[in-house]
C-alpha cells in the first residue's frame, strides 16, 4: 500500500465501501503518484467539469460509478452540460446526442451533485472561503476559486475531480501548497492610461495576454487600483484561455496579495510591462475578420451575473433586436431565477437566454452563420476553432449597439 493512504483510504482502495469509491480511489492514487503528493487531504466540496458530452467516454464514466454506487461525499455543483434544460428547443444536434446527453446529466444527479449546470459556481450563494480546500475542474473557475475567494483548488482534470466528489479526498498536491501559489512572473499595467484600465473589456483582453505570459506560472498583477467580482472573473477567464494559469494575484486587491512582496513570497519576480501598444494588438487579435454583417451576438462566457444581466437591459435600454441579429446570453439558471423580471423584458426585447451550457460548446447557433460578435474573450478564442465561424470581439456596449443595428459597431478603445 502507498504510505500517504490513511487506513479510510485503503479500505476505500480495496472496495470496502462501494465499487465506486474503490474506482475512485485508484485514479487518485494514480494522480497522486504522478503529481509527488505525499499524503491524501480532506476537501469540502467539488465542482465538475466532466459534465459536457464529448463522447462515449464521458457517458461510461457517469454510468459506471453511478452503477457502481457511486454517491457525492461532499457538496458537488456541476459545470455545464449540453444540453439547456429549460430552453430545449434551442438544441439543433441530432436525437442521439440529445440522449446521450441526458442521460449522462441524469447519471450525475442520481450521484447526489447540484443540478447547477454553470461554469461560474462561484456565482452561486454558496460558495467556498478563504482556505478552504475544494476539487474543482472548469478553468475559469479554478482561477477564481483560488484568487478571488482564497479557496485552494489544484487544476482537476475530468474524472479526477468527481473521484474526489465520491471520496471526499483528494492527493495533496499544486495550488493546495503554499509554494505553489506564489507569483513568479509580474504582469505591471501601469503604464495603460487610468481610464482604460476600469474597463471590463480591458480585463478581457488583459487576461488573454496573462495568459500567454505566465504559462503554467502564477502571475501578480500590478497597476490595477480596483476591480469588481465581473472583472476578475473576466481576467481569470481570459488567462485560463490562453494560458495554463490556475491562480492569479491582482496586487492590493485578492486576499493572498495585499503587497507584491506578499504575493511572491519576497522573492523578486521576473517582469512584463504592459504597454498601449501591446494591449491593442491583443485586443484586435480577438477578431478574426474585419467584416460588419452580423448575424449572432453572444454574451456571458464565463456566464453571465445578475449584474451583468441588469447592466444589458440599461444599455438595451427598451430598443429590440434587429430582426436579422440572434443575441444570446450565456448564464447559469439560478441567476436566470434571480433576475426574473428583467429577463422577461429583455427577451421581450429579442434577447435569448441560454442555461445549463454555451453557445460555443453545443448546437445552438443556426447553420450557414459566418460571422459572430462576443464581449467574452473566451469566447472569441475559441469559437472559430469550435463552430466554424469568423469573431467580432468588442466591448458589451459594443455588442448592444451592434445587435440592435444589425451590423458591427465598435468604438475607439480608451487605450
Amino acid at each position: 500500500m502507498d504510505p500517504f493512504l490513511t487506513d479510510k483510504d485503503q479500505a476505500m482502495l480495496r472496495g470496502e465501501g462501494s465499487e465506486a469509491q474503490a474506482l475512485a480511489m485508484r485514479i487518485l492514487v494514480g494522480l497522486a503518484r504522478a503529481t509527488g503528493a505525499r499524503r491524501m487531504i480532506d476537501i469540502s466540496g467539488a465542482h465538475i467539469d466532466g459534465t459536457l458530452y464529448l463522447g462515449r467516454a464521458s457517458l461510461d464514466f457517469a454510468a459506471r460509478l453511478r452503477d457502481g454506487g457511486g454517491r457525492v461525499a461532499v457538496p458537488t455543483t456541476l459545470n455545464v452540460s449540453s444540453l439547456d434544460l429549460l430552453h430545449p428547443d434551442l438544441f439543433l444536434g441530432d436525437d442521439p446526442t440529445r440522449e446521450a446527453a441526458l442521460t449522462m446529466m441524469r447519471a450525475y444527479l442520481d450521484m447526489g451533485a447540484s443540478p447547477t449546470w454553470t461554469c461560474a459556481p462561484y456565482q452561486l450563494a454558496a460558495r467556498p472561503g478563504l482556505g478552504d480546500r475544494v476539487a474543482w475542474g472548469e478553468s475559469n473557475a479554478i482561477v477564481f476559486a483560488n484568487s478571488v475567494l482564497g479557496a485552494r483548488t489544484p487544476r482537476f482534470g475530468d474524472f479526477a475531480d468527481m473521484a474526489a466528489a465520491v471520496t471526499g479526498r483528494a492527493p495533496e498536491f499544486g495550488l493546495y501548497l503554499d509554494r505553489h501559489r506564489r507569483a513568479r512572473v509580474r504582469i505591471d499595467v501601469s503604464g495603460i492610461g487610468e481610464e482604460a484600465r476600469v474597463t471590463d473589456e480591458f480585463f478581457a483582453v488583459l487576461g488573454i495576454l496573462v495568459g500567454r505570459e505566465a504559462g503554467s506560472e502564477v502571475p501578480a498583477i500590478t497597476g490595477v487600483e480596483a476591480a469588481t467580482e465581473d472583472q476578475l472573473k473576466v481576467l481569470g477567464a481570459g488567462a485560463a484561455t490562453s494560458g495554463a494559469v490556475g491562480m492569479m494575484h491582482v496586487v492590493g486587491i485578492t486576499p493572498e496579495a495585499p503587497t507584491l512582496a506578499s504575493a511572491t513570497g519576497g522573492v523578486a519576480p521576473r517582469t512584463v510591462r504592459v504597454d498601449t501598444d501591446a494591449i491593442t494588438h491583443a485586443y484586435e487579435a480577438l477578431s478574426s475578420t474585419g467584416a460588419e454583417k452580423l448575424r449572432t451576438v453572444n454574451l456571458g462566457t464565463p456566464h453571465y451575473s445578475a449584474r451583468q444581466i441588469a447592466r444589458l437591459q440599461d444599455l438595451l435600454d427598451g430598443r429590440p433586436i434587429h430582426p436579422d441579429v440572434r443575441l444570446y446570453v450565456n448564464t447559469g439558471r439560478d441567476m436566470l431565477a434571480s433576475s426574473a423580471e428583467i429577463v422577461a423584458r429583455l427577451e421581450e426585447a429579442g434577447v435569448r437566454f441560454v442555461v445549463d451550457t454555451c453557445t460555443y460548446v453545443t448546437s445552438i447557433l443556426p447553420a450557414g452563420l459566418d460571422l459572430a460578435m462576443t464581449d467574452s474573450a473566451k469566447w472569441a478564442y475559441y469559437a472559430p476553432g469550435n463552430l466554424g465561424v469568423d469573431v467580432v470581439f468588442g466591448s458589451t456596449s459594443d455588442c448592444v449597439e451592434s445587435a440592435v443595428a444589425g451590423r458591427v459597431i465598435r468604438e475607439k478603445r480608451p487605450w
